[in-house]
């Protein structure tokens, strides 16, 4: 006796397609070391797809029963709820910078990726996929052309009065202050920590020595 029908051999290859298309994406995303890698990938997309499945093929034993009304849609829908809230504990707000917005958004790509697997539409499945991936791809050779984006400590006394001359600084770098972070040392001192966008070909070691050269900075780290 088969423990499997031709029908759900079919089922079963559209999950285990929509697993790889799911572990294309998370390697891409292990390779960057984002929170969201291969396994997390592969078991959203086999899930969607398995759910999928369900939704649409689970129920053919209880046609024509008059109590049961069945939409297949229903559990979609209930698919792309639950990955928003997964999606959404991928994001991480620190210091206002936020972060894990892209893997949040491929986690959402992927359940539509294992979704449309599921239901039978390969094409649309696996040429997503390789949007994803590519776009993916695209964004990082695009950040090596960008100009770079840097952080820098500085720690002065506390009244701080030497900001204003650093942001002068900058200004005639052409550099750009993305973010500004303050904290104090127990000793009181102020440690400022800018986020920067060099232009480039800007040496760091220029700017630092003209960082150097204001009265009162205690030290600078890059």
């Amino acid at each position: 006796m088969s423990w499997f029908s031709i029908q759900e051999l079919e089922y079963l290859l559209r999950i285990i397609l929509a697993a790889v298309c799911g572990g294309a994406i998370g390697f891409e995303r292990e390779r960057r070391s984002k929170s969201a890698g291969i396994r997390t990938h592969i078991i959203v997309a086999l899930s969607a797809a398995l759910m999928m499945v369900v939704s649409k093929y689970g129920f053919f034993d209880l046609q024509g029963h008059s109590f049961l009304r069945a939409d297949a849609s229903r559990i979609a829908s209930q698919i792309v709820s639950g990955i928003g809230f997964l999606g959404a504990g991928m994001i991480i707000w620190h210091h206002r910078t936020v972060s894990g917005l892209t893997t949040a958004a491929g986690i959402w790509a992927t359940a539509g990726i294992g979704m449309a697997i599921g239901a039978g539409l390969y094409g649309v499945g696996g040429a997503c996929a390789l949007l994803i991936l590519g776009v993916q791809m695209l964004s990082h050779w695009e950040h090596r052309w960008a100009p770079e984006i840097d952080r820098i400590r500085v720690c002065m006394p506390e009244n701080g009065a030497e900001i204003g001359q650093m942001f002068e600084i900058f200004s005639e770098q052409k550099i750009k202050v993305i973010g500004l972070e303050l904290s104090r040392k127990k000793r009181g001192e102020l440690v400022a920590e800018f986020h920067l966008r060099f232009p480039g070909g800007l040496e760091r070691k220029l700017l630092t020595e003209q960082l150097e050269g204001l009265k009162s900075v205690v030290s600078i780290k890059l």
